[in-house]
């Protein structure tokens, strides 16, 4: 067995681990192929990673165990919570198997030029301690799997950004509790369990207890209030049916909530005043466009009375109505879409369109029926000849 960067474990060790090393490396733990043919797992393992990449631009050794559902993503999860020894013992597959897509995984992202990266892996428990994948957990195995592998033409920006990711010190979790329980070290109980390796501990052994739920629901005041607090914690419950944890909110610090409730009430102070501003300027606008529309209805049919022209501009500029008065073309004032606005007012007002439709005349039947009498009265409104009533 052999670990990233070259460095061979199992009685073969390298000096240094490196770009030097990575060929031998890849020689030792890829699986052989047969005739020069693909492996299946190869072709796998591709699959995952490419799929990966597509959809976040970066692919991890996590990303590929789960694609090739050797492992769950709620087994990952309680993993990830400090609750199992290794990834291993989660898995489906040895730890060998596990060596082998790693390995692959590298040679195909080295063969596409992506960019190494390693991030860290640590448990979100009060010890924070670092998280293994394999039971042995040789150091040059682990890194292997700790390597994530991102495009090579991400933005300076998005890899300072995915860096910070890789090093982040994941939030702890903390458990409600489903049924009837008891600390490990006090042998009370409460509402919530905080993993602490192979214990249980209540909030106040685990020196939580000082904290206050916030339930989810409300995502900026989450977020105000994580950030303004100095200690948090994430609160999950177990489904059953899904088998996975779900976010029920977080425990966050009194004051650190209600900083996070006076900065959304002033905010939301602040935006409702936008809000008011932002309305009369829009009717402002609608007011103007639709002067304007009415302005050029009657350019365009000046046999058209100026108070049916400002009726079809209002019909159809009417804000959120999603009528052809409201296209970008229209407030553009083009000729196609302000004749489409008159041509819709004619058939509706001038004919006997809607009658047809409410006697259950078929619409293109009903259009056919009335279109000499349409384009009769289109082009008087063009030839400046204004009919009664029109």
């Amino acid at each position: 067995m052999v670990g990233a960067g070259g460095a061979a474990v199992n009685g073969v060790t390298n000096a240094r681990p490196g770009a030097a090393c990575a060929s031998a490396w890849r020689a030792r733990r890829r699986p052989a192929r047969q005739n020069g043919r693909v492996s299946k797992l190869e072709r796998r393992v591709v699959a995952v990673a490419e799929s990966a990449l597509a959809t976040r631009k970066v692919v991890s050794a996590v990303d590929v165990l789960t694609g090739l559902r050797w492992v769950r993503v709620g087994q990952v999860d309680t993993w990830r919570q400090g609750r199992l020894d290794a990834l291993e013992a989660a898995t489906a597959v040895d730890a060998r198997k596990l060596v082998d897509a790693v390995s692959l995984l590298r040679s195909w992202a080295e063969q596409k030029g992506l960019v190494a990266g390693e991030a860290s892996y640590v448990a979100a428990s009060r010890d924070r301690r670092a998280l293994r994948f394999t039971r042995t957990g040789d150091d040059a195995v682990e890194q292997a799997f700790r390597i994530e592998w991102s495009a090579a033409d991400l933005s300076a920006a998005r890899r300072q950004r995915l860096a910070a990711r890789q090093q982040a010190v994941p939030d702890l979790v903390v458990h409600v509790a489903t049924g009837v329980w008891v600390c490990d070290a006090c042998d009370g109980t409460a509402p919530y369990q905080v993993p602490e390796g192979d214990e249980r501990l209540c909030p106040g052994c685990a020196d939580l207890d000082h904290l206050v739920f916030l339930p989810a629901g409300n995502a900026a005041l989450s977020r105000r209030a994580k950030k303004e607090s100095t200690l948090s914690a994430i609160v999950v419950r177990y489904n059953r049916r899904r088998k996975r944890y779900e976010r029920q909110g977080i425990l966050v610090e009194e004051g650190a909530l209600a900083r996070a409730e006076e900065s959304c009430l002033a905010d939301e102070d602040a935006r409702e005043r936008r809000r008011q501003r932002d309305e009369v300027r829009r009717d402002a606008a609608d007011v103007a466009y639709q002067a304007a529309l009415a302005g050029r209805i009657t350019a365009l049919f000046p046999g058209c009375s100026p108070e049916r022209a400002d009726a079809i501009a209002r019909r159809a500029g009417e804000r959120s109505s999603g009528r052809v008065g409201r296209s970008a073309a229209a407030k553009a004032l083009d000729e196609q879409a302000v004749t489409l606005a008159v041509v819709a007012s004619v058939r509706h007002e001038d004919t006997e369109y809607d009658a047809l439709l409410m006697a259950g005349v078929p619409r293109r039947e009903a259009r056919d029926r009335i279109r000499t009498r349409l384009d009769a009265v289109l082009t008087t409104w063009r030839t400046n000849r204004r009919e009664t009533g029109l």
